[in-house]
């Protein structure tokens, strides 16, 4: 058993539980590409089996969200899981606009404090929630689009952001509230993509039993966003790097019909770089 599962991940659910979870009806190695806080919802891909070989081929792929900040106050952990604090003013919807440019495109970004960044072999949520001083580094993100959708509340606004991989919505509330010249922080916060899964498509955790398992699982080959090897001649799968007319890049490749894995090619030749069955 081998492929992937679109789960929609409820709020105080971590991501931890839903890929043990699997793990247990598929009696099959899991792994998630790419965590959702608690308090977030939405699209968390599964990988089942021997798909968990490829997550290094989705590292950095788009994501989708829906997220909700609120302005004038904040909390030590830049959601409403922390306790709300400080005084702030609220900024308009013009000074919000104005603002989003600036987080748009390859950013410097601090992570929050209460995250999972390792300092020194530990956590940072670990000693944050241990009293201990300590900073983070800022690391480069890429923010494709960022935009105001709605004012919510008096005090709370509606944004739909398009980010690679490792960007930290919560540091975006604060950092937009900054630049807005108060405080703020992350209320709701729901993943609608991540790469080529969405959320229209997403099944609930209580909809997988070992009896729908198989039903949902997606094929591996199915969300590789690789065009196929044209031929492949049986020397390949024995480890010979063949000479290949292709353009240089990956390739999924079939034997017998079925999905064998991914080649790639490179200066005229090709040669199995990810074995899978």
């Amino acid at each position: 058993m081998t492929g992937f599962l679109n789960v929609y991940k409820a709020e105080g659910v971590s991501s931890a539980f839903v890929v043990n979870r699997i793990k247990y009806l598929a009696h099959r190695p899991c792994g998630h590409l790419g965590t959702l806080d608690p308090l977030a919802c939405g699209v968390l891909p599964v990988g089942v089996g021997n798909a968990t070989r490829l997550f290094d081929y989705f590292l950095g792929k788009e994501k989708e969200y829906l997220a909700r900040f609120r302005f004038g106050k904040t909390t030590p952990t830049l959601d409403r899981e922390g306790e709300a604090g400080g005084e702030g003013r609220v900024p308009s919807e013009e000074e919000l606009c104005a603002a989003l440019p600036r987080f748009v495109g390859e950013i410097d970004q601090v992570p929050p404090l209460y995250s999972a960044k390792s300092v020194n072999g530990r956590r940072g949520y670990e000693l944050a929630r241990a009293g201990e001083q300590f900073t983070l580094p800022p690391k480069r993100v890429t923010v494709r689009q960022f935009s105001l959708l709605e004012r919510c509340a008096p005090d709370e606004f509606s944004f739909r952001i398009v980010c690679g991989g490792g960007t930290y919505i919560r540091s975006l509330a604060r950092d937009l509230a900054a630049a807005c010249g108060t405080i703020g922080y992350m209320t709701y916060l729901l993943r609608t993509r991540s790469g080529p899964f969405t959320s229209d498509m997403a099944v609930p955790l209580d909809a997988i039993t070992r009896d729908t398992l198989q039903m949902y699982l997606i094929p591996t080959e199915s969300v590789l966003p690789f065009p196929t090897l044209a031929e492949a001649d049986e020397r390949l799968f024995h480890g010979v790097t063949l000479p290949c007319a292709e353009a240089d890049g990956m390739y999924k490749v079939y034997r017998g019909g079925s999905f064998y894995g991914l080649a790639r090619a490179a200066g005229g030749t090709v040669k199995i770089e990810k074995k899978l069955c």
